[in-house]
């Protein structure tokens, strides 16, 4: 799949209204592909200015298309995010955004596994490694 993120029209998306702390931010988003196990998902969003929480129920890299936002995390620091900056957020975290111009982002979402299945998981795969029926992944 081959997409230019800036032109991908977006649906709406709203933010829960008691997450927002000020303003009247407009979220809209788009799903673009789903992984074949279904664990992770890519999405373009975009919201106007305005200050709210959020809650990270997956895991979430972001590159920053275009725009700015002020993301302040649960420790009380601020972070600025403009284009080309990357983020990664923990599923179960949340922060506050302050989007100080219409903010637009890439994001690549994936389904937290329960601990002991992902020390399975990844196992299996250094397994199959050791007999050679995969190769080793790039650094």
């Amino acid at each position: 799949m081959l997409v230019n993120a800036p032109g991908v029209d977006l649906e709406p998306e709203p933010i829960p209204s008691d997450w927002i702390l000020d303003g009247k931010p407009q979220a809209r988003c788009k799903k673009l592909v789903r992984s074949r196990d279904r664990t992770s998902h890519i999405v373009v969003w975009d919201c106007t200015p305005g200050h709210f929480k959020w809650h990270f129920s997956m895991d979430e890299a972001i590159i920053v298309v275009s725009g700015e936002a002020f993301i302040i995390n649960e420790n009380g620091e601020e972070h600025r995010f403009g284009p080309g900056d990357l983020g990664f957020f923990p599923a179960g975290t949340w922060c506050k955004w302050r989007v100080s111009q219409h903010f637009r982002k890439i994001g690549v979402l994936r389904e937290p596994l329960w601990r002991p299945l992902g020390l399975g998981v990844k196992a299996w795969h250094k397994l199959l490694q050791m007999v050679g029926l995969t190769a080793k992944p790039a650094l």
